[in-house]
C-alpha cells in the first residue's frame, strides 16, 4: 500500500528532514521525492510504501499534520487509492 505526501509552506531548513525522519521512525518508506523553492515558497511531493507502516494510517496522517502546524508549513497525507480515485473521470 502506497500513500502521498504533499508538503507546501515557506522555505525552511529541515522540512524534508524532519518529514522523512518521522516517516523513518514509523516504518514508511520514501519510495520517491520531488521538491521545489520556488520564491521562497517550499513545495514536495512524496510517494511512500506505507505497507510496514507501524502506527494506523489515521496515526500517520495526524502526526505529521501536527509536525507542519509546528513548522509553518501545510503536511496533507493522502492514501493512494483516494489520490487515484480524484484523478480518474
Amino acid at each position: 500500500m502506497n500513500a502521498v505526501i504533499t508538503v507546501i509552506g515557506k522555505d525552511n531548513v529541515g522540512i524534508l528532514a524532519k518529514v522523512s525522519n518521522e516517516c523513518a521512525q514509523v516504518g514508511v518508506n520514501i519510495i520517491e521525492v520531488t521538491q521545489s523553492v520556488l520564491q521562497g515558497l517550499f513545495a514536495m511531493i512524496m510517494y511512500v510504501d506505507i505497507s510496514g507502516c507501524t502506527v494506523p494510517f489515521s496515526s500517520l496522517v495526524d502526526s505529521l499534520t501536527g509536525t507542519g502546524e509546528k513548522m509553518g508549513v501545510k503536511i496533507h497525507v493522502m492514501h493512494e487509492d483516494i489520490f487515484n480515485a480524484m484523478h480518474t473521470i
